[in-house]
């Protein structure tokens, strides 16, 4: 189906990259605390940022952060039109809202004419925690539920002359999820919001996320993604890089592969790895690093990548492309491995 395509200030939906959201988790209204965690989002990749709006001074404090950040900014707002418009109004690039608890059909109107008059884009849809009430006693927690009740909103909006939408179906149950948004696929050509609600704390939830979006992404479903954690949101963006990463998606990228260990391992293998992956985790170049346990199959494993080193009790060997393998004594073996990291980034 032909991909309709919608701009959230400068991030396309529906083009070839996917992009990255996350959301806000201080009181927007604290534009201080608000904007340094906006940055710190920017910083990690995030290409969109989303914020509560729960109030008057949550909406006006939209135009102050936008002021001080340059990522686009979606208005998350429930049960209000008035804080709807009102966040439009103080310059949000996006809302996020549900037709069905934003008020009758004159505050639908009210909305509608809100997102034409400043053009900006809207997101819809479903989690599983609030299907409209007749699809759900027609259908039940199901697909088809989540579907026809993300595409009612859609249908509402469509009414009142709004056609910049994206659509989400969202549920915590990741064979749900993935049911939902392959039949969603098929009925609608909006960008589609990808995600697993509720997927719960770090390692479960990027877990959930990992299989749910991964295996939409595969099938070349979804054009943006938020994966929901219960943690420090730069950790939902590190995340979703890694999904983007392993599906092929996001190629610009050091990639570090190395070996689970065994006890041939005579150095410090784990640390290694993981201080290198924390050193290349903001890198945006095409890279491919090797740390292996030891030099049994290290050296052969390794031989494909742009730096590798593998690991011995009193000595490591460091390979390059282009150079010839160093052989290094083990107390040297990282300063020198990290010297010629330095010398490829």
């Amino acid at each position: 189906m032909a991909k309709r395509q919608v701009r959230i200030k400068n991030v396309l939906l529906g083009g070839d990259k996917i992009s990255v959201q996350s959301m806000t988790t201080v009181k927007t209204s604290d534009v201080e605390k608000c904007v340094a965690q906006i940055i710190s989002l920017q910083e990690a990749g995030c290409d969109i940022v989303r914020v509560s709006v729960l109030d008057e001074a949550d909406a006006r404090a939209i135009r102050a952060i936008k002021e001080r950040t340059s990522a686009p900014i979606v208005a998350d707002v429930h049960f209000s039109a008035k804080l709807a418009v009102l966040a439009a109004e103080a310059g949000a690039d996006k809302l996020r809202i549900n037709p069905g608890n934003i008020g009758g059909e004159a505050e639908i109107a009210r909305v509608a004419d809100c997102l034409k008059a400043h053009k900006i884009p809207v997101r819809v849809g479903s989690n599983s925690g609030s299907i409209e009430p007749h699809f759900l006693a027609k259908y039940g927690v199901s697909a088809r539920a989540l579907v026809e009740s993300a595409l009612q909103n859609v249908s509402v909006l469509e009414k009142h002359g709004v056609h910049d939408i994206v659509v989400s179906v969202k549920a915590s149950s990741v064979p749900l999820t993935t049911e939902a948004y392959t039949l969603l696929a098929e009925r609608t050509d909006y960008p589609l919001h990808l995600g697993v609600t509720e997927a719960g704390t770090q390692e479960m939830g990027i877990i959930k996320s990992s299989i749910g979006i991964g295996a939409l992404l595969l099938n070349g479903i979804g054009d943006t993604i938020r994966v929901s954690l219960t943690a420090d949101p730069v950790k939902e963006v590190y995340a979703a890089h890694a999904i983007l990463r392993a599906c092929g998606l996001e190629t610009e990228y050091a990639e570090v592969v190395s070996c689970p260990t065994c006890g041939r391992c005579q150095y410090d293998c784990m640390g290694l790895a993981e201080r290198v992956n924390e050193r290349v985790r903001a890198v945006n170049k095409k890279l491919k690093i090797a740390v292996m346990g030891c030099v049994v199959n290290g050296i052969g494993e390794a031989a494909g990548c742009d730096l590798g080193i593998a690991g011995g009790k009193e000595y490591c060997v460091i390979m390059q492309k282009g150079r010839e393998n160093e052989r290094v004594a083990a107390e040297n073996a990282e300063r020198v491995f990290f010297a010629r990291l330095e010398e490829l980034l």
